[in-house]
């Protein structure tokens, strides 16, 4: 397999990641309903950020990861499952709609922005990947690690872009249909919360399942 195939084939891979439902995918579209289109874009460079960062991580630490104790890595991966629940909590406790958000004087773009970054470095999806896949893509026939890093990290955030950037659009568009039916964005939001929830759970479940050595 030459440098062509093996990009390609990481763009396959991290688009069939990317589009699975998950943490990041419904903090921005909760953001986008709640708060319309400018705030779901604000959590989407958070999010696509965020990928940069693990993809960056994920190539110049590939031999160092896959060398962690699995007592680490479940840490980690904990630590993420902790987190999406803290944001399932306070989705299912919220009653924001979606004419009343212009009102929050607490809740900015860059909240979103930095939430939406935090969002996406403790997503134990994004470890997963980075431990099972970087290793077989980051060699030392394709040249330099940095340049590696930086071709793997363009497809990762081109990819969560498209994805998530065509979901918040999409959303964006509806938002003014449910500005005139509030209950429905707090439904939305108790459901996005209740995923997240049910996602921690399974998480954490799979992780302490996992044998430490």
């Amino acid at each position: 397999m030459d440098y062509t195939q093996a990009l390609w084939l990481y763009t396959v891979l991290v688009f069939g990641i990317v589009v699975v439902p998950g943490m990041d995918m419904f903090f921005v579209l909760a953001n986008t309903l709640t708060g319309g289109r400018r705030m779901g874009m604000a959590a989407l460079a958070g999010v696509m950020l965020g990928g940069a960062v693990h993809s960056l991580v994920g190539t110049l630490a590939v031999g160092v990861l896959t060398q962690l104790p699995t007592l680490l890595v479940q840490s980690m991966m904990i630590t993420g499952a902790a987190y999406m629940a803290w944001i399932g909590y306070t989705l299912v406790r919220s009653t924001i709609t979606v004419d009343g958000i212009g009102l929050a004087t607490t809740r900015t773009e860059a909240a979103a922005f930095r939430q939406g970054l935090i969002t996406c470095l403790l997503n134990p999806k994004a470890y997963m990947f980075v431990l099972a896949v970087f290793p077989q893509f980051v060699r030392p026939e394709f040249g330099p690690a940095w340049t590696q890093a930086l071709a793997l990290g363009a497809i990762t955030v081109l990819t969560q872009g498209a994805v998530y950037g065509g979901l918040a659009l999409a959303a964006g568009r509806g938002r003014d249909a449910l500005v005139d039916h509030p209950s429905a964005t707090i439904w939305i939001s108790r459901g996005a919360g209740a995923l997240f929830l049910l996602a921690a759970a399974v998480t954490a479940w799979h992780t302490l399942a996992t044998p430490a050595t």
